[in-house]
């Protein structure tokens, strides 16, 4: 089991990605391989080291070989510059055959049914966040925004889809979506555009899994939920009452005529009592439009017990029939959505990822290939959490990623290893972990 879902097997995949890149170079000089620009660029996000390559050629140099070459099979090890000229033209496509890959085996290997939730669904959390901002270094490709102070920002932005799961600490990435300039300057416009491609590109793929989409307030408008059933994917929507005023006036309606379905049930959270409680609603107009497409609703409310203050309130729609025996299912999947801003984007920016660093910008698409190789590099430790013993345990007693991080960085300055089971080996047993 878990063959194809090893390390080395998925820097073996990752590498023959980057060998069948076109080398766009006119030169004579051909020194470094695209496969080395690429595989140099990932090393350096997978190990969280910024200096690793420079790390490695002083290596080489003292000991004739490098943990480049034993752990990221580089044949040579190309320069900073030689990384951004190499994968500047590379489109950020090219790289979505290795998620895929990836979830694939995710889904051979029984891993992915581990994360199912309501009517045995995958879900699929859709938000955009920012991966670059500056007022000097843009290109082609930057989004733009005018400032108060006259002045003009340039950012970069994506779509960072990935299964998620009430109570679970993981999430997987999927194939990302890069918010580009054609799609408008508003926030709101880039990103539900941006989502509906992503949507057109991959949602028949990921229906055949059975996958329910979750998003937040921009994406429960009828253009996105229309764009969704035709994908045959279900929906758990944010659905807010500023932008879905006739949806709420159905609803005051059915709740002054006494037929808006009520649950309630009471919490201890170990400190005090919490009231939940949950109203919904079948088929309702989306819009005032005729061609308005019914969609049902479910809101939760939860109060203190004691000072009747009110601690979470939100609501949802769906195409999933709201009743009193799933309501607390429906919701408890749609309020996962925020581990897409917490296990993910907010670990990608604070967690020793630096989703927002500029690792280079480049004049095309240097930007988006470094934003989708670090996206990889989380993804490869997600699965090496969920599959590799050894990696699980050490990351179990190390406790904080920054550490773990820094001890890898340590050892493969010094230490030349045959293997990553080799270092992981090395590791446990200066830690004496019982791995037998």
């Amino acid at each position: 089991m878990f063959e194809q879902l090893k390390l080395k097997q998925l820097l073996k995949e990752l590498k023959r990605i980057f060998e069948e890149l076109p080398d766009l170079r006119k030169g004579k000089n051909s020194q470094y391989e695209m496969a080395d620009a690429g595989m140099g660029a990932f090393s350096v996000f997978f190990t969280q080291c910024a200096s690793f390559l420079a790390h490695q050629e002083e290596m080489k140099r003292s000991k004739g070989r490098s943990n480049a070459e034993s752990l990221f099979e580089m044949v040579n090890i190309p320069s900073d510059n030689h990384i951004r000229g190499l994968l500047d033209p590379v489109l950020p496509k090219r790289l979505a055959p290795m998620y895929r890959m990836v979830f694939q085996g995710l889904e051979q290997n029984g891993i992915l049914d581990t994360f199912r939730s309501y009517s045995n669904s995958l879900l699929i959390a859709l938000d955009g966040t920012e991966e670059f901002s500056s007022q000097k270094i843009h290109c082609p490709n930057c989004s733009h925004r005018e400032l108060a102070n006259g002045k003009t920002n340039y950012f970069h932005s994506v779509i960072t889809p990935v299964i998620v799961q009430a109570g679970n600490q993981h999430v997987i990435s999927l194939e990302p979506e890069f918010i580009t300039p054609q799609d408008g300057h508003e926030k709101q416009d880039c990103e539900i555009t941006a989502g509906k491609r992503w949507i057109s590109v991959y949602g028949k793929y990921y229906a055949r899994y059975n996958v329910t989409i979750l998003g937040d307030d921009l994406f429960s408008r009828q253009p996105f939920c229309q764009a969704l059933k035709e994908n045959n994917l279900h929906f758990i929507l944010v659905c807010k009452p500023d932008s879905h005023s006739y949806l709420y006036d159905s609803v005051a309606f059915l709740a002054a005529q006494g037929t808006l379905g009520t649950y309630q049930k009471r919490i201890w959270n170990g400190k005090h009592g919490e009231i939940y409680t949950y109203r919904y609603a079948n088929n309702l107009p989306l819009y005032g439009g005729k061609d308005a497409l019914l969609v049902n609703w479910a809101e939760l409310t939860i109060t203190h017990e004691a000072t009747g203050e009110v601690i979470y309130k939100n609501a949802f729609i769906t195409d999933f029939e709201v009743r009193e025996t799933n309501v607390e299912a429906i919701v408890r999947d749609g309020r996962a959505r925020w581990k897409i801003e917490n296990e993910n984007n907010n670990v990608l920016k604070t967690k020793g990822y630096h989703l927002e660093h500029n690792f280079g910008h480049g004049s095309q698409h240097l930007s988006s290939v470094l934003l989708s190789l670090n996206l990889l590099a989380f993804l490869f430790h997600t699965v090496m959490d969920l599959v590799d013993e050894k990696y699980r345990l050490l990351r179990q007693v190390l406790r904080k990623r920054q550490t773990f991080f820094q001890d890898v960085e340590t050892l493969l300055r010094y230490f030349l290893f045959d293997s990553w089971d080799d270092l992981f080996v090395f590791m446990c047993k200066g830690l004496e972990l019982d791995t037998s």
